[in-house]
């Protein structure tokens, strides 16, 4: 009889479970590395403006954009040029995921109060 290659039973489940949860541990730890080197910025609509209403951040580079609602009532960060917009409920916060763009200037605007809630992100 030829000796088997494979561990055979309970040792050969066993050592399935741990390369899957190996595998998975690996995964999750590539994720968060991911996640970790995402730079964040962080915006606030304070009176129905935004602070700081111009924000610089680098060309190339997905970074998470922060948005804290600070007003009672909601608003809308809308931009047509980087293609995002999301309603951010008052008293809370929200997040957009932007870039990575090219150098240059990127207008946006709340929906909701769109005469005074007005900012651009500079790529550079």
């Amino acid at each position: 009889m030829t000796p088997s290659r494979q561990p055979s039973g309970n040792v050969g489940r066993k050592l399935k479970c741990q390369m899957r949860r190996l595998t998975g541990a690996a995964l999750c730890c590539v994720a968060m590395s991911a996640q970790a080197q995402t730079p964040v910025f962080e915006i606030e609509i304070r009176e129905h403006l935004f602070y700081p209403s111009e924000l610089k951040i680098p060309a190339g580079q997905k970074v998470k954009l922060v948005i804290h609602n600070r007003d009672a009532t909601p608003e809308e960060f809308e931009s047509y040029e980087l293609n995002r917009e999301k309603v951010i409920i008052g008293n809370t916060q929200g997040v957009v995921f932007i870039g990575p763009l090219k150098p240059g200037e990127y207008p946006f605007f709340g929906e909701f109060n769109p005469k005074t809630a007005q900012g651009k992100v500079i790529v550079e």
